[in-house]
């Protein structure tokens, strides 16, 4: 390829704030999918994650559909790879995509085929549009879109705040994560958390039903590296929901001591039929989420636990639920000593009213 910028670049990044800002900014809806630039040279279309790690194979159907668009010839997109269905986006059909044979992929790509979601221009043609402001790089970018067709799409964008507001509440029926806020005279910065994002946040009473050592735990001194959780469905079976890390190193020691006090044999445990099984945490069998087994981000990684008896409540935050499970990882708050473990089902968590995701997607390329 020739183009202004190569690969590795590291897309910019956002720090997270409690509430949507007001002044001189551009509003975007946060999309929940896998952040992915995309480098145009004529045919040669490459993709590649936050990671830098490259993403061609994992959607053929995606690098295809922008080397048959109407976007320049060469060109540096910033965006997001998505897949809908039944008018909402499905994260765990993209984690589907990671690590499968080829012949799988492709048949996946059919099946439920992704989207993309461009939401920055970094080059044009001979131009990098790196050190150019927000506000003309979006001017260009919807330049660029103005034959393009799905899948390939453009991000709506708003330049004001109540209606980024409305979106912060609408759209997460739709599946979106919440918004982004981009200063309009801010210049592109790879790796940089130079945007702002505001995500909804929640709390659930949850089982405490096993837990993971930290990778610098050792056998004089174990320290815990996360906790599984669970929820107990209408049949009263405890599923596997998510997790929660992210402790203070003194924590990490203190909490092994309480927790290794109720183990139990993993035969005894609600999740023990599923052990051994080739399986992640994303599995589904019958409708039963179980942990173990490899994970998809990190072949080879152990993702077995420690089991526990379902006996401990915990308090955690979240951000919104993903189909049967929490979308990202949650932040331990407290023991509630005042909850039956039993207590602990899918009733207690908000419904969040659904929104057609083609709605939202027909608002792209307002100017604000």
């Amino acid at each position: 390829m020739t183009l202004p910028l190569e690969p590795p670049l590291k897309p910019m990044l956002a720090k997270s704030v409690a509430r949507i800002p007001t002044g001189s900014y551009a509003y975007e809806p946060k999309w929940d999918g896998f952040r992915c630039i995309v480098f145009r040279d004529g045919d040669s279309v490459e993709l590649y994650a936050r990671s830098t790690k490259p993403l061609t194979r994992y959607f053929p159907e995606v690098a295809r559909a922008i080397a048959e668009s109407a976007l320049p010839e060469r060109c540096v997109l910033d965006g997001e790879v998505v897949i809908v269905h039944e008018g909402r986006l499905e994260f765990e059909y993209l984690l589907n995509r990671i690590h499968p044979a080829e012949s799988r992929v492709n048949l996946l790509a059919t099946e439920t085929p992704a989207s993309y979601i461009a939401f920055d221009l970094l080059a044009d043609g001979d131009d990098s549009l790196l050190q150019t402001p927000y506000a003309r790089r979006r001017e260009r970018l919807a330049e660029i879109f103005g034959a393009v067709e799905p899948p390939v799409y453009l991000t709506p964008v708003t330049l004001d705040a109540d209606e980024a507001n409305a979106w912060f509440d609408q759209f997460e029926g739709a599946g979106l994560d919440g918004v982004v806020a981009k200063l309009v005279d801010s210049t592109y910065a790879p790796g940089e958390r130079s945007m702002l994002k505001i995500k909804h946040t929640r709390t659930a009473d949850v089982v405490v039903a096993g837990y993971r050592l930290h990778k610098t735990s050792t056998p004089d001194k174990p320290l815990l590296g996360s906790l599984l959780l669970g929820l107990y469905d209408d049949r009263g079976t405890l599923q596997h929901v998510g997790v929660s890390a992210s402790f203070r190193a003194e924590v990490r020691a203190e909490m092994i001591g309480l927790l290794d006090k109720i183990r139990t044999p993993m035969a005894e445990h609600p999740w023990g039929a599923y052990a051994g099984e080739d399986s992640s945490d994303a599995a589904n069998t019958a409708g039963d989420r179980r942990p173990g087994g490899e994970s998809r981000w990190n072949a080879g990684k152990d993702l077995s636990f420690v089991p526990l008896e379902p006996r401990l409540v915990a308090e955690v935050g979240y951000d919104h639920l993903e189909g049967t499970r929490f979308r990202h990882t949650t932040q331990f708050k407290r023991w509630r000593t005042d909850r039956d473990p039993e207590s602990c089902t899918y009733e207690q968590l908000e419904e969040v009213v659904s929104y057609d995701l083609s709605d939202v997607l027909r608002s792209a390329g307002k100017q604000g």
